[in-house]
């Protein structure tokens, strides 16, 4: 259990939005199992159950749980629905610090910021835009250290500078795309005006 104690501890910290009374299963554990179902190449509520079930005595032993058994996938998804995304961030970022402070080589990396595409992320039925994710990747230790997400009706220039800003990378050397090079970076990109 000591290798995933920081990371549990700062998903401890995540607030619980369900009712205190009948709580079988602890946020925190249920976040932990849900990531580890994830990485091991679980792609739906059902996945993360069924990792679950299927470790379930090894991981009663190692983080001292008495689960009788796995939560049920409607139960999964109700929790992680609700959970306050700012804080799940909170928590990763709190954890990639930990893992780069540990790792980090001592000349010290470049830190990378590109922007991405959420593959299945477009809601046609809600009329969403599919989201666009900005990431921030240490080159040194390859290690996501933040995500942030770009406002539907603007573009990665003003989002990557709020990230910037947001996490005090005074003294690194940060690349970003051939978008960011502009004479005026805080306004969107103009489009030329017709001839």
């Amino acid at each position: 259990m000591t290798a995933f104690a920081p990371l549990l501890g700062l998903l401890e910290e995540v607030p619980d939005h369900r009712r205190a009374e009948g709580k079988v299963y602890q946020l925190a554990h249920v976040l932990l199992f849900s990531i580890l179902a994830i990485v091991s190449g679980g792609n739906s509520y059902r996945s993360i159950v069924t990792f679950i079930e299927m470790h379930r005595p090894r991981l009663n032993e190692v983080f001292g749980l008495t689960w009788r058994r796995a939560p049920a996938h409607t139960a999964i998804r109700y929790i992680l629905q609700g959970l306050d995304c700012d804080a799940v961030e909170t928590a990763f970022r709190g954890h990639a610090k930990l893992l780069q402070a540990a790792h980090a080589k001592p000349d010290g990396g470049s830190l990378a910021i590109d922007g991405k595409t959420l593959r299945g992320s477009f809601d046609a039925f809600r009329d969403r835009a599919a989201a666009h994710l900005l990431g921030m990747f240490a080159t040194d230790t390859a290690l996501v250290l933040a995500h942030s997400e770009v406002d539907e009706k603007s573009n990665e220039i003003p989002a990557a500078q709020a990230l910037l800003a947001e996490l005090g990378l005074a003294g690194h050397l940060v690349t970003l795309d051939a978008l960011h090079c502009q004479r005026k970076p805080s306004s969107s990109p103009q489009r030329p005006a017709p001839t």
